[in-house]
């Protein structure tokens, strides 16, 4: 597995809603034609989602998107991310003007922020994991020399 994306519990006042049918497709057909995996998870608790993190990290997940919901403000979160070393980029499908507060930078190993984009924000977030990685579209790796 390459790519895991991982949505972590909404607040009560916005609860957690599926990504749309047509961006989850995009998503898919997007990570195999770059030649890799993409496998997604949402969390309804604080636990799942360190314990999805921890797995996600002992099965070979490279890049993790992670949606922190409500937990961005969690010293537990920011601990297992720094202890398992995750890769991820963190990602909020929030509106402009409702704007979650993000994790700091210093917790694991953070490539990028994909904020504000609506349910699009993980389609941004694919497309710089899938840079990172060095795939391109077609299952062809770029090399650099």
């Amino acid at each position: 597995m390459s790519i895991v994306i991982l949505r972590g519990p909404e607040t009560p006042a916005r609860p957690c809603s599926p990504l749309p049918p047509q961006v989850l497709r995009a998503l898919i057909e997007r990570a195999i034609a770059a030649g890799t995996t993409v496998a997604i998870r949402s969390c309804a608790s604080e636990r799942e989602l360190l314990n999805a993190v921890r797995i996600s990290q002992r099965h070979g997940a490279e890049v993790t998107l992670l949606d922190p919901g409500a937990c961005s403000g969690s010293p537990q979160l920011q601990r297992t991310l720094q202890a398992c070393g995750t890769t991820y980029i963190e990602v909020h499908d929030d509106h402009p003007g409702a704007l979650e507060p993000s994790l700091a930078d210093r917790h694991g190993h953070r490539l990028a922020l994909a904020q504000g984009y609506g349910a699009q924000s993980y389609t941004l977030a694919l497309s710089l994991a899938l840079e990172h990685l060095g795939c391109e579209e077609g299952g062809a790796q770029r090399v650099g020399i």
